[in-house]
């Protein structure tokens, strides 16, 4: 490996250090990934212990292993992100996971039966009302796109789909509410 040189201008200096860098980078990653076991945390710390030599290339002494001194940096900040991800985890009994399970599951069919709730309520509009909501879908909510397309005022057509959106509201949530009782 190359030898680092104290002396020199910060941009040799930015030099050397990426050579040093580059020409170990792909060792330094099989090493992360030996001791993370997961590519993506690999390059993570990667990426952080890099910045960190950037930061120490000041301290490497010249002559000595850039792959063992960076190594050394690799090491601690693979230990600090294995600290922290063991903080960060949840770990859940198996109580409270088949609680979050049943508590999605009855998500799940709420959804559902909003879902059947608003096809019937798009049903009982009429077919002009549905066709507008419709071309308003379509055009992902721009009035003014919506506008041109129809030959209508935006602010009429503002008006018009907030009434029909608070209609479909107000007809899911009372079908929601005849469904529980």
């Amino acid at each position: 490996m190359k030898e680092s040189t104290q002396a020199g201008s910060p941009e040799q200096r930015h030099e050397e250090f990426v050579a040093l860098l580059t020409a170990s980078h792909d060792r330094l990653l099989g090493y992360l990934l030996s001791l993370l076991g997961r590519w993506h945390d690999a390059q993570d710390v990667l990426q952080r212990a890099s910045l960190l030599m950037w930061q120490k290339f000041g301290t490497f002494e010249p002559g000595t292993d850039f792959l063992a001194w960076a190594s050394t940096i690799c090491f601690y900040e693979a230990k600090t992100f294995l600290r922290t991800a063991s903080r960060a985890a949840r770990h859940f009994d198996e109580h409270l996971l088949e609680l979050l399970a049943a508590e999605r599951l009855e998500d799940a069919r709420q959804q559902e039966q909003r879902v059947k709730a608003l096809e019937v309520c798009l049903q009982n509009l009429r077919e002009e009302d549905r066709q507008l909501l419709k071309i308003s879908c379509a055009d992902h909510g721009d009035i003014a796109a919506l506008a041109e397309r129809t030959g209508r005022p935006r602010s009429t057509l503002y008006n018009k789909l907030s009434h029909l959106r608070r209609l479909l509201a107000e007809c899911v949530m009372h079908r929601m509410q005849e469904a529980a009782s």
